[in-house]
């Protein structure tokens, strides 16, 4: 095997393409997660778990609140009823220019998990939301969030971004638990 002075991990040696060797799915796989990005935070509330996944799972509020923000949303699916299929086409500006996302529900499960999948031109966005009771007067928000990169400027970008994670993460708590206040005040 040849390993070149760029690559440390072992299981990224160079392979011959055969398609019979089970290190080529495994690099891949490797290759992928190198360049994803994961956010996660967990939040301890004075919520009840159904009160607090009722707050979180407020779709139309969640309309609203990016409405609010400057974004344009439209509902793929215009049902009422949170749950599987419901999705948005939501335009935003951020950096000075224009952006999309399609965001869409591919699993409800009520009283304790959400999860949502977006694709846009740049990024593939999955969002975890997850409600554990603590007691009967207090429960915990754990909510996840991976991006992906689909082209070569994202992936750029997110190894960019990955020099200053301490500094995102602890943007990405404030941003949730403002969120969350927000969500409540609704």
């Amino acid at each position: 095997m040849l390993t070149t002075w760029l690559n440390t991990h072992p299981a990224l040696d160079y392979q011959p393409l055969d398609g019979s060797s089970h290190a080529d799915s495994v690099g891949f796989a490797l290759v992928s997660g190198l360049f994803q990005m994961k956010f996660l935070t967990r939040i301890d509330t004075d919520l009840p778990a159904d009160q607090l996944f009722d707050t979180v799972g407020d779709f139309a509020a969640l309309e609203r609140l990016l409405i609010a923000r400057g974004a344009a949303v439209t509902r793929i699916n215009p049902s009422e009823e949170p749950g599987i299929g419901l999705g948005w086409n939501i335009g935003f500006d951020w950096r000075g220019r224009a952006r999309s996302l399609r965001l869409a529900v591919t699993r409800f499960d009520r009283p304790e998990h959400i999860t949502l999948a977006g694709r846009s031109d740049a990024l593939d966005v999955a969002i975890g939301v997850t409600v554990v009771a603590l007691s009967r007067s207090r429960s915990r928000l754990i909510c996840e969030t991976e991006l992906r990169p689909r082209n070569m400027k994202a992936r750029l970008m997110l190894q960019t971004a990955k020099l200053g994670k301490a500094q995102l993460d602890r943007r990405y708590q404030h941003r949730i638990e403002e969120f969350l206040e927000q969500m409540r005040a609704r």
